[in-house]
């Protein structure tokens, strides 16, 4: 079993853990959700579920980019990865500043959606993120309005509309993407 490297309460919300993405046992769970037309703007559409082990596997070798699984009273709910954005194609798109971090997040697919989930779930996001950094830097898709939107509502700041370069390397290969910059400063 992983260990939490993060739980807190939210009141009215329930108890959020946050725990590093186990490629093994995760993949299936998180095949499922990335694979969702809802999810397409990860950019993992078309995946199976080896690809995306193999993905995280990846990712957990990284001493610069992690991924973990989040839950609510035990039930996952979201994927989190976060990344030092100087090890990041996002670092040729802005200023990066000491004490940064970036962050990209799915909330899993909810047959009865919560009105006010996902401000209460980011919360303990934020929180997270927060707890030795000064600055989290988000980057979605500048076509996902919902995204975007989400991030004023929780109070991010809206940077530029950027061109996040293509990275082709023998691990790792990302297309292209333009994105809006978004900054919540603690």
């Amino acid at each position: 079993m992983t260990t939490a490297v993060h739980v807190q309460t939210v009141e009215g919300f329930g108890t959020v853990t946050i725990r590093p993405v186990d490629p093994d046992r995760d993949a299936p769970l998180l095949h499922a959700w990335v694979n969702e037309e809802r999810s397409r703007f990860w950019g993992m559409t078309g995946t199976t579920v080896e690809q995306v082990r193999e993905i995280y596997a990846h990712l957990d070798s990284l001493t610069t980019h992690h991924g973990y699984l989040v839950s609510r009273d035990d039930e996952p709910v979201a994927l989190l990865q976060t990344y030092d954005p100087e090890a990041d194609r996002v670092s040729e798109c802005y200023e990066v500043l000491p004490g940064d971090i970036g962050v990209h997040f799915l909330i899993a697919p909810n047959a009865s959606p919560e009105p006010g989930f996902t401000g209460r779930l980011v919360t303990a996001l934020i929180a997270f993120t927060l707890k030795d950094r000064t600055r989290v830097v988000v980057e979605p898709d500048a076509d996902n309005e919902k995204a975007v939107a989400r991030m004023v509502r929780i109070g991010f700041e809206l940077g530029p509309e950027v061109v996040l370069p293509e990275v082709d390397l023998p691990e790792v290969f990302l297309p292209e993407k333009r994105a809006r910059l978004a900054f919540l400063t603690r």
